[in-house]
């Protein structure tokens, strides 16, 4: 559930302001964790019958067809989304490592994209692993990683202490950039709170019967899940903007320095973590590609497919990561545009169509709440995000 977009929730702070910021983070707190309680229910709706796979659950709800188009297509942004800003992150840990361990003086200077590039050549071994099982290993390692480098990010903060000229107004220099800024600060916010993607995969890896169904363990684990993310998101989020103000970097370990070691240690945290989780997103991209090449255009299944359609998918992430190195940009554009539909409203729906509760009844409200400020999200946050990118982009010499 922790990803690494908590380390760019003090920008989004920054950008939102106290008040807003803490009020947005606590409001989608509540609503993913509403919606994921909707999944965990709906997966044995249907007696005798599991839905392993969003698209499946989709299928159920809006017919075979329709389903597939709704769900899958979102899907495949988060997940294609995901991987690419992972590809961001890793390169621009590897590069703040050697920035903190070397000088000039004995170390050879390297372009981001090269760090990008070295980050890319891990996944070009890794995609080859038959399935999820073959990368269980390094899943764990990578839950236990995200845990450690929340914890040095907010305990690194607290020790350097404010700023003397930290400053928590609005960095924008109009009310219109102030805006935008605004809906880019939604869409970082949105970005932390993916995971909806896999539910549904991980519950069906828990035994059911139907005296003991499958929900009953997979909410508890969902309620401790979702309390280890408000231990990690809410103090990084907080003390880290408390510290820095509006000068606070994207991504809060770039803005730390001292201790040096354990600095160091953090974005290699960071590194091992995202590294397990860019197979965990891209396994599926794999399948759902591999399946079609198969079945549609009736591809023999071998070795070189899959080899050819890894590696690929591995470049072309890397590619435009090389492309748009811009972490905030990019958590702004994709939280709106890939996660609020499948995080914020989408279950909602699905919901709203299946259990039909009284029109404005408790339920009926809420879900409807939810789905206007879903839309809203997914409407307003890539157009801050776009922004974001543009203007960063406009002093970037591409694969410099």
């Amino acid at each position: 559930m922790v990803g690494a977009g908590v380390l760019g929730l003090p920008y989004a702070m920054a950008e939102l302001g106290w008040g807003p910021g803490v009020a947005v983070m606590f409001i989608s707190w509540v609503i993913t964790l509403y919606t994921l309680w909707q999944m965990v229910e709906m997966h044995e709706m249907v007696p005798g019958k599991r839905f392993d796979r969003y698209h499946e659950l989709g299928q159920h709800v809006f017919g075979k067809k329709l389903g597939l188009y709704i769900v899958v297509p979102q899907q495949l942004v988060v997940e294609v989304g995901l991987d690419i800003v992972y590809m961001v992150t890793g390169g621009k840990s590897f590069q703040k490592i050697h920035d903190l361990v070397c000088t000039p003086d004995n170390c050879v200077e390297f372009k981001l994209t090269y760090y990008i590039m070295i980050f890319a050549s891990v996944h070009f071994v890794l995609s080859h692993l038959p399935n999820l099982n073959a990368i269980s290993g390094v899943s764990l390692i990578a839950a236990i990683m995200s845990l450690s480098y929340c914890t040095i990010a907010w305990v690194a903060s607290l020790d350097k202490g404010v700023q003397p000229d930290v400053d928590y107004g609005y960095r924008a220099k109009n009310t219109g950039e102030a805006i935008f800024n605004f809906f880019s600060g939604l869409g970082e916010v949105a970005f932390a709170y993916a995971g909806h993607n896999v539910v549904l995969e991980i519950q069906a890896t828990i035994p059911s019967t139907p005296e003991k169904p499958s929900k009953g363990p997979m909410w508890k684990g969902v309620v401790v899940a979702y309390t280890v993310v408000a231990l990690c998101y809410f103090p990084v989020a907080l003390i880290g903007y408390y510290t820095f103000g509006n000068s606070v970097s994207d991504n809060i370990l770039i803005s730390l320095n001292k201790p040096t070691w354990l600095i160091v240690l953090a974005n290699a945290f960071v590194v091992i973590h995202i590294i397990g989780s860019y197979q965990l997103y891209a396994i599926p991209v794999f399948d759902m590609v591999e399946t079609y090449l198969v079945k549609k255009r009736r591809f023999k299944p071998t070795w070189y497919l899959r080899f050819a359609t890894r590696n690929l998918y591995v470049a072309f992430t890397m590619i435009v990561g090389i492309i748009f190195p811009f972490f905030g940009g990019l958590l702004g554009f994709f939280g709106g545009f890939a996660f609020a539909p499948t995080t914020y409203f989408l279950p909602c729906i699905m919901w709203l169509s299946i259990y039909k509760p009284k029109k404005w009844g408790l339920s009926w409200t809420t879900n409807w709440i939810c789905i206007i400020l879903g839309v809203l999200l997914t409407v307003l946050a890539p157009i801050g995000g776009l922004r974001t990118i543009i203007i960063q982009a406009k002093d970037y010499e591409f694969f410099s």
